[in-house]
């Protein structure tokens, strides 16, 4: 959900828009910005249209290799404003680069821009400015971002073609039922000869869509619409998560999946040189309503003193294998790194899932699509071959 903050901080107040699981989780965010929340309203999100034309990973990578030639960082972002030709993504030039000339530090700029700069981005920006290390700090997000649109399309990769194949299964199904059958019930009904019970069940439904055509349309056109909306509801509710990972097999590596951005965030963070608990309070708004409860609980032991993988262990927050990695992390003080290698780890498993997925499941989608379709044909014709064989 997004929410319209305004908060107090050093420069006065500012408004901003948090995206978070509820309330609770954006003050979180807001404080994790040493900010001070005055008011927080859950508003409607952006279109997609308005911020999808300016490129957070390409303006990161643009900015690190200006950097790295050896210009200032203003003198990067007026470079990069002076060449944009898309009108949003020069105006978010143009307001960075107004606030770096009023004296602003970067991550103060950064903030200004809510919809635009994620509340992680400003994060591992502010740490960076500490160290004075922005190049290494933009290098580690765009390896973050990388790993983690990779990952994502992997997944939308191996839907996409099962999902395909659903569709246009259920219009050839439609067309049989909606146009071939009712057709057919014409043909059979003046035959005057006694058909198989599937047969005349099948016909029965060709007889009633023939004679309530509009009837049918106007339902389903407003069943659709329905559809539709119930499903949005849904989908933005978590609903989708939440089946899925009551699903068995799948919800395995759904939970997977999760605490894989989750460790891969947090070892961006804690590599950039954030402190475990801000780290991890940047983090929740990748976390679902369920895990970020769980999450807390984790948090709070950590900052009465105990390990981090004590904590994530005794929160059910670890895998086997990153268990035993985040001990190493903290007996050689390199816990970031270690949280990147059990994403890195966890990539290739998951990545390995969808394979096998992939394998399966879309024969096997075939297979129903086939038999559901044969089946109606077959019932279809069955009246034609009694037919054909009394001669």
């Amino acid at each position: 959900m997004h929410f319209a903050v305004r908060a107090l901080g050093s420069d006065g107040v500012v408004s901003m828009t948090v995206d978070a699981v509820d309330a609770a989780a954006a003050r979180t965010q807001v404080c994790a910005q040493t900010l001070r929340p005055l008011s927080v309203i859950a508003a409607e999100p952006k279109r997609r249209a308005q911020g999808g034309q300016f490129s957070l990973p390409i303006f990161s990578q643009e900015l690190l290799g200006l950097l790295e030639a050896g210009l200032s960082l203003t003198e990067t972002i007026d470079a990069l404003r002076e060449k944009e030709q898309r009108a949003v993504a020069r105006a978010v030039l143009e307001k960075l680069s107004r606030a770096l000339n009023e004296g602003l530090r970067f991550s103060v700029a950064l903030e200004a821009q809510p919809e635009h700069f994620p509340a992680l981005y400003i994060g591992l920006m502010r740490a960076a400015e500490r160290t004075s290390s922005l190049p290494d700090s933009l290098a580690r997000y765009i390896e973050y971002r990388s790993r983690l649109d990779s990952v994502r399309s992997r997944v939308i990769s191996a839907l996409i073609y099962p999902v395909i194949l659903a569709a246009v299964g259920l219009l050839v199904t439609l067309f049989l039922l909606g146009y071939v059958v009712p057709r057919f019930a014409a043909v059979y009904q003046g035959t005057g000869r006694e058909l198989p019970w599937l047969s005349q069940q099948l016909i029965a439904w060709g007889t009633f869509a023939s004679s309530h055509v509009q009837a049918l349309m106007l339902g389903g056109g407003g069943l659709l619409v329905a559809a539709l909306l119930a499903g949005r509801t849904w989908w933005r509710g978590g609903g989708l998560l939440r089946l899925l990972r009551r699903l068995p097999g799948v919800g395995n590596t759904v939970a997977t999946f999760e605490l894989t951005r989750l460790y891969l965030s947090l070892g961006t963070l804690l590599d950039g040189g954030l402190p475990i608990l801000q780290a991890m309070q940047l983090a929740e708004g990748l976390l679902s309503a369920e895990t970020l409860v769980r999450y807390r609980t984790a948090a709070a032991a950590i900052g009465r003193g105990e390990s981090v993988s004590q904590a994530f262990e005794a929160a059910a927050l670890i895998t086997p294998v990153a268990l035993r990695l985040l001990r190493v992390g903290e007996r050689s003080g390199q816990l970031g790194a270690m949280m990147g290698r059990a994403a890195r780890f966890h990539d290739g498993e998951i990545a390995r899932r969808i394979d096998v997925f992939a394998r399966t499941f879309e024969p096997l989608l075939m297979m129903a699509i086939g038999l559901v379709v044969g089946t109606i044909v077959v019932l279809l014709y069955m009246p034609i071959f009694d037919l054909a064989g009394s001669l």
